[in-house]
């Protein structure tokens, strides 16, 4: 017989696994379609990858601030989602032989990052505002969801203009690494992966609440560790897999992507959110994520552009290094306000 408090643990775990399964179909199938269309890997990777693996935080955030009411769990997922996007280029970084990812991926990619930088940092500044009685709101919306949604309409744009004057040196030249499938049949496979996506991520909420209340933890801490975690396994998933078929700039594209079409949903939760404006219900200790995920994408810029040289320990490079540690800083932090 399952233990009370095993429950929500498995049910937590069968979350990551549907969604874990579908990361890979997402992966493959991406990058067929980007070499079926002709579309460079890079747009694939900051468009269709990032909005596709993006679902679950979509999801996840809509169920948290509708159905479920669990401001905290939305917010806390979307910004633990940034913070664990780029621990996932760590990870990347300490996978990857040879060279470090951010001396062999295209400095284009540095446009993508700033517009992150840019826009988290901005989530993090309304969040102090608002917890300091500064909020200006259009009707039950804070106004910054206006202006998140013309940033990520601008950085979308801004990144699709580089791209077609640099498709040459940011595209990923490959050949059809499936002849055996049609676009249609590509097409309708990454859909389906996508609703087992989105299956999964509507659960998510719900696992979410059952955790903190069973653990007695604060709904922040578990929407920003463990929700987020589950919602980030597609980019995990699709970024590794995506290394690994040679195909590096897609996935940092995705990762980076991903972040901006994160805080994107964040405009869209503050919309469904009737209670009044969303950043202005929700605990301040958001911020910290915030401000972490603006160092750690500040960190991916300099090596992006830097280019250091060396592994620590044949490791991971100095880059990584530091991204790490603010990673594992921001999750301390985090913990110490729960306790």
């Amino acid at each position: 017989m399952i233990s009370p408090h095993a429950l929500p643990w498995l049910e937590f775990l069968l979350c990551l696994s549907v969604i874990g399964y579908a990361g890979v179909k997402l992966s493959v199938f991406g990058d067929v379609i980007a070499d079926k269309t002709g579309l460079g890997g890079s747009w694939v990777g900051v468009i269709m990858l990032a909005t596709v693996t993006s679902l679950p935080e979509l999801v996840t955030g809509v169920i948290s601030v509708t159905v479920a009411e669990l401001p905290d769990i939305a917010v806390g997922n979307a910004l633990g989602a940034c913070v664990i996007n780029l621990f996932i280029l760590v990870l990347l970084d300490f996978l990857h032989r040879g060279e470090s990812v951010f001396q062999e991926s295209s400095q284009g990619h540095i446009l993508s990052a700033s517009f992150g930088v840019l826009m988290i940092g901005f989530v993090g500044f309304s969040i102090l505002l608002s917890h300091n009685g500064y909020q200006l709101s259009f009707g039950h919306m804070g106004f910054y969801t206006f202006i998140l949604v013309i940033m990520y309409g601008v950085a979308v744009r801004s990144v699709f203009q580089y791209e077609k004057n640099h498709v040459a040196a940011f595209a990923d030249h490959a050949p059809d690494r499936r002849p055996d499938l049609s676009l249609f049949q590509s097409v309708a496979r990454y859909a389906a992966a996508a609703v087992l996506v989105v299956i999964a991520a509507i659960a998510l909420p719900f696992v979410g609440e059952h955790i903190a209340q069973d653990m007695g933890w604060q709904r922040s801490f578990v929407g920003t560790v463990f929700i987020a975690l589950a919602t980030s396994i597609p980019e995990m998933v699709v970024s590794i897999a995506a290394m690994r078929i040679g195909a590096l700039n897609m996935a940092m594209a995705s990762l980076l992507g991903s972040n901006l079409f994160t805080m994107f949903i964040l405009a869209i939760d503050d919309v469904l959110y009737t209670r009044g404006p969303l950043l202005a219900h929700v605990s301040p200790v958001h911020g910290v994520s915030a401000f972490s995920a603006v160092m750690m994408t500040s960190l991916a810029i300099i090596g992006l552009f830097y280019r250091p040289n060396g592994r620590v320990l044949h490791t991971v490079g100095w880059t990584s290094l530091f991204m790490f540690v603010v990673y594992l800083l921001n999750t301390y932090i985090l913990y110490l306000y729960e306790h």
